[in-house]
């Protein structure tokens, strides 16, 4: 019998972790599924982009996994039985017939959404870029309220229609920032709960205020929301903005499934892992991402991102693979360098943190800081694209080949 291996979510952490798990494992003797909803793998740190109008790779994930041997299914999970190692789905679509999936190991990777925050009205008129269907609905609304003609011969911004982006942290800056520099026919508006970049130094936040200035972009700090309707956003101070599109990216939300199981789970729902990232409560359960409680090295949770996707992931990789060929675990760093942030496609911020998360003084800004976060999201993709890269041509035809053959090749 095979072990096999169910991965849940083919995002930055369950894609990761799959393509490693098939690259160092022999598929003599296990056996690995993803489960994602979508064929796409979808590249969620440039959802914003998306959603301003331009084109976004989306490699197809049975392409992906092609000569790796993983199984992918096209699924959406509806539940998970820890106690039975079983995991429920049901087609894409929700519609065509269900089942389920039986498991020795489990690596919980579902990820994040947006979050409502308990504010009336976001679910029902507010945007939002955390999922590619969401970003794309975004971009036809943008479409239809765009009107780069309204632009007078000065090149001052015209009347194509108002963009609130409730929510400073990075996904708000960049989804401003963006849509401000892509389509200068709208007026883009940035409300802010406390003090615009306030995690960044002080050079950090000129920088970003100085950018904010030059794209065009109305800053409101100190504001709050409280309600959310079809044409304009209610604040807590009694004031009323105006609004033909509001995108929502005030925070984020883990899937209850994992809470509905029975996992060990926070009150907001993350399984709560070791520094193997191993469920605290079920053993052959694993969960890296948005989806893990992790404690970094410096004794903090680490925060949603997609560099803390690829240090739990990498760990989850290795205590998996080292409790299947009893070698000794190799342990991860689990930190948070920093913060890279674009605005727009000629700028951004580049801020380290210590290791207590605070920002370090300096920072690296402008074209160098943009080329670098584009590199880094280069390197993310093709290293998700390419799960086969460096296994030996042996391996990837054992990989590719019927498991019947595979295990005669390798009696």
């Amino acid at each position: 019998m095979k072990h096999r291996i169910v991965v849940l979510g083919a995002g930055y952490a369950g894609a990761y972790v799959a393509g490693n798990l098939a690259r160092r494992l022999s598929p003599a003797d296990t056996e690995i599924t993803v489960v994602n909803a979508e064929p796409d793998f979808v590249e969620r740190l440039r959802l914003h982009q998306l959603a301003a109008g331009q084109d976004i790779e989306a490699p197809k994930l049975a392409d992906v996994f092609a000569g790796t041997g993983i199984r992918l299914r096209l699924a959406r999970v509806t539940a998970v039985d820890p106690e039975r190692q079983v995991v429920a789905v049901a087609d894409a679509d929700g519609e065509l017939g269900y089942g389920e999936l039986g498991y020795d190991t489990l690596v919980y990777a579902l990820g994040s959404h947006v979050a409502d925050c308990g504010v009336p009205g976001v679910a029902e008129h507010a945007f939002h870029v955390t999922a590619r269907p969401a970003a794309l609905r975004l971009r036809e609304r943008l479409d239809s309220l765009d009107s780069l003609d309204s632009l007078d011969r000065r090149g001052r911004r015209g009347e194509g229609g108002t963009v609130l982006v409730v929510g400073d942290g990075l996904t708000g800056i960049e989804t401003a920032t963006e849509f401000a520099e892509s389509r200068p026919g709208l007026s883009v508006a940035l409300i802010a709960r406390g003090e615009l970049g306030a995690r960044l130094s002080a050079g950090a936040r000129s920088h970003l205020r100085q950018a904010c200035d030059r794209l065009g972009i109305t800053v409101l700090e100190h504001t709050s929301v409280k309600a959310v309707q079809a044409t304009r956003v209610l604040c807590a101070d009694g004031t009323a903005l105006a609004s033909d599109a509001t995108v929502w990216t005030a925070g984020f939300a883990v899937n209850p499934i994992a809470a509905a199981s029975g996992l060990e789970v926070t009150d907001n729902g993350q399984i709560i892992v070791d520094d193997t990232m191993r469920s605290v409560s079920h053993p052959n359960v694993y969960a890296a991402g948005d989806s893990a409680y992790a404690t970094g090295d410096n004794g903090r949770p680490l925060p949603m991102s997609c560099a803390s996707a690829g240090s739990t992931g990498r760990q989850a990789t290795d205590a998996i693979v080292g409790r299947l060929t009893g070698r000794k675990i190799a342990k991860s760093k689990l930190d948070y360098p920093g913060n890279h942030i674009s605005l727009g496609r000629r700028d951004g911020i580049l801020q380290m943190v210590d290791d207590k998360a605070q920002a370090k003084p300096k920072y690296v800004g402008g074209r160098k800081a943009a080329r670098i976060k584009t590199g880094i999201l280069q390197i993310s993709l093709w290293g998700i694209s390419h799960p086969t890269f460096g296994l030996p041509k042996r391996k990837r035809r054992l990989a590719a080949a019927p498991d019947a053959s595979a295990e005669k090749a390798l009696a």
